[in-house]
């Protein structure tokens, strides 16, 4: 049967900036790649990051000999063997998994066992600003379960003082990127174990966190960037309590469902992330969610426009995307834009 690949960029402009230690963006420029066959097309979406090296330009290039491979009849195994872990593994593993699912009848909530809840907990973030422009931002979501709260090593303190104040019920998630040294966080341990910490998301560099070994934090310390994939975990042992499980890390659900069953048999406690990105890039995470005690999966949330049809974000819950979207075995051609 006779398949047809397309791979291509698109930008999706955001509500407002999102700063983050490393940088800010205005726009979620992702990679999709679509798969045709027998009247079916399976879709998936990433996000190329330059923290990993990642461009568009460099994903659509590793992509292209695994598409050819498709398009000319090649196995979809072999396709995805052709790739490392990342972006590009992960738009073809995931528009591989809702072709699948439509062709065969068979949702991948069904094929993994993992059903996607009616409705979830999803921290919100508050991007890194000044502490009075942070302040209004948790202000706005204050009636949100769990936010997220970007830092860096610039007065961090205040930054945080003043969302906690200005969002008290909320529980909160501390991302600093790898911006903070160990001394800002053992400086920081007082304050943090006097607010509602959920986690402290990823505080040092990913090749500095040797140092929190034998350190032993009055909250969870939960690793992003020191963990990819499942051959991670076993040296994070010692470091961390928590790792946050990313598509785009991973390299798409196939190695995500590998890690979940993984951390859950090394007692660590999980998180779902995403990058910044569509409805189509975070809807396979939600087969994760249900797994998970933390889910940050708010990336549609800072688009100005978002797919028809797509997830939603209010006060903090998701509501899952509606029947055709993606991965339940529908084909629903008039969702997408």
């Amino acid at each position: 049967m006779s398949r047809l690949v397309a791979v291509r960029p698109v930008s999706h402009p955001l509500a407002a900036p999102f700063r983050i230690s490393r940088g800010v963006k205005t726009a979620a420029a992702v990679v999709v790649v679509e798969i045709a066959e027998g009247g079916h097309i399976g879709r998936g979406e990433s996000v190329p990051y330059a923290r990993y090296g990642e461009t568009v330009q460099a994903v659509e290039a590793q992509l292209a000999p695994a598409a050819r491979l498709i398009a000319t009849g090649g196995d979809l195994a072999e396709a995805l063997a052709l790739l490392p872990a990342g972006a590009a593994r992960n738009a073809l593993d995931c528009a591989i998994w809702d072709l699948r699912a439509k062709a065969s009848g068979v949702s991948v909530a069904a094929a993994t066992g993992l059903a996607v809840p009616p409705s979830l907990v999803t921290a919100v973030t508050v991007s890194l600003d000044t502490p009075d422009a942070m302040a209004e931002a948790a202000r706005k979501v204050a009636d949100a379960p769990l936010i997220k709260v970007k830092l860096s090593a610039e007065d961090p303190a205040a930054r945080l003082a003043a969302v906690a104040q200005a969002a008290p019920a909320a529980a909160l998630i501390v991302d600093p990127n790898e911006g903070w040294t160990f001394d800002i966080l053992r400086g920081l341990e007082d304050q943090l174990s006097r607010l509602n910490i959920a986690l402290v998301e990823q505080p040092l560099p990913a090749g500095e966190d040797a140092a929190l070994e034998g350190y032993a934090p009055p909250f969870p310390i939960c690793a992003d960037e020191s963990v990819h994939t499942a051959a991670d975990l076993p040296a994070l042992r010692a470091r961390y309590q928590a790792v946050n499980l990313k598509l785009d890390k991973s390299g798409g659900l196939t190695e995500a469902l590998t890690m979940l069953r993984a951390a859950k048999d090394l007692g660590f406690t999980l998180m779902t992330g995403c990058m910044v990105a569509s409805s189509l890039a975070i809807a396979p995470a939600l087969h994760l969610a249900a797994e998970c005690a933390f889910a940050d999966l708010d990336g549609p949330w800072w688009l100005k426009e978002d797919h028809p049809g797509g997830l939603r974000v209010t006060a903090g819950r998701i509501t899952p995307p509606t029947a055709g979207f993606w991965g339940d075995g529908v084909d629903a051609e008039g969702l997408w834009i």
